[in-house]
């Protein structure tokens, strides 16, 4: 363990710990209704198995992290997604049409549906909104374009792109605010803060203590946060490899537009002595900047230096 005094709530054990538990719903239930934002008010929730089986063995099957159903019988998958898919969106559509299909009734059945809540909780941004650093609470339905309004209310995707909320504790005014603010800094936190004085925090803050786990629970969650940070660092790696050899193979074929041009201009020489330049430039402010995620996301100094190649001294002055 790290010294943390709190849970960490992007490890798989902590998410399900926290929001997944019968004990725990009402957490559940309050963070729900944080995000819905007042576009419904849910009263209760009961915590559904969350492994779903397709119609035919032949079929896939979905694993949500959690799933719910509302006291009106609508549905609640809440996911937390730790690193960035290719295909994450098209998964979050093939995962809502679970809990549509399974509404599905033998016999004279007119196809009216419960509603539909599927909530993303992003340890990443979306390439197209990088850009827009203070849009990281996507509200998704179904919308006629031309008239810009929705055509279907009862399929709601929300999105949480975790790593843009920079809000500071002086700055939460929203149950929604303090729900982000605790989610994302919990494991670097010493103590209650005070914005948070909410009744659900009390309880979630004496839930989130790693000191009150049985040895079983403390030995489950122990594994589960060594694999999410063994898996940080794999990304990491990965990153920095793809990163690498997109250089080798555009040194290799000409790919890259900084060597086309300079290439046409029959610059070769000055041009390979600008890449072994820039190359070892980038390599470092890539690992600067990896660093820096890591160490937002509350990963050790020492685990951070082991997968960056940096040393402890330098992670600890970023």
């Amino acid at each position: 363990m790290d010294g943390s005094r709190y849970i960490n709530p992007y490890t798989d054990y902590g998410f399900k710990y926290f929001f997944g538990t019968e004990p725990n719903k009402d957490l559940t239930l309050h963070l729900v209704n944080a995000l819905l934002q007042g576009r419904e008010v849910i009263s209760s929730l009961t915590l559904l198995p969350n492994e779903q089986l397709g119609d035919t063995e032949d079929d896939r099957r979905s694993v949500f992290d959690i799933y719910a159903v509302t006291e009106k019988g609508d549905k609640i998958i809440i996911e937390m997604q730790k690193a960035e898919q290719q295909w994450f969106k098209d998964r979050s559509v093939y995962y809502s049409s679970f809990p549509i299909r399974s509404q599905g009734e033998k016999g004279k059945w007119l196809f009216g549906l419960k509603a539909i809540y599927t909530i993303g909780i992003l340890n990443f941004v979306f390439d197209e909104d990088k850009d827009n650093h203070d849009y990281y609470h996507h509200v998704v339905q179904l919308m006629d374009v031309n008239q810009k309004k929705v055509f279907y209310d009862k399929l709601t995707y929300i999105y949480l792109e975790m790593p843009k909320f920079q809000k500071t504790e002086d700055e939460l005014t929203s149950l929604t605010d303090k729900w982000l603010y605790v989610l994302k800094n919990l494991p670097r936190l010493l103590e209650r803060p005070k914005a948070l004085q909410e009744r659900i925090f009390s309880k979630f803050f004496e839930v989130a203590e790693i000191a009150a786990l049985s040895k079983e629970e403390y030995a489950k969650y122990w594994e589960s946060e060594k694999v999410f940070y063994d898996n940080q660092g794999a990304f990491l790696t990965a990153d920095q490899k793809g990163y690498s050899r997109g250089i080798s193979e555009g040194e290799a074929i000409g790919m890259a537009k900084g060597e086309a041009i300079g290439m046409a201009k029959g610059e070769a020489i000055g041009m390979a002595k600008g890449e072994a330049i820039g190359m070892a430039k980038g390599r470092e402010e890539e690992r600067l900047a990896n660093a820096r995620k890591m160490n937002a996301d509350g990963m050790p100094s020492e685990l951070i230096a082991k997968y960056t190649g940096l040393t402890v001294e330098e992670v600890m002055s970023l």
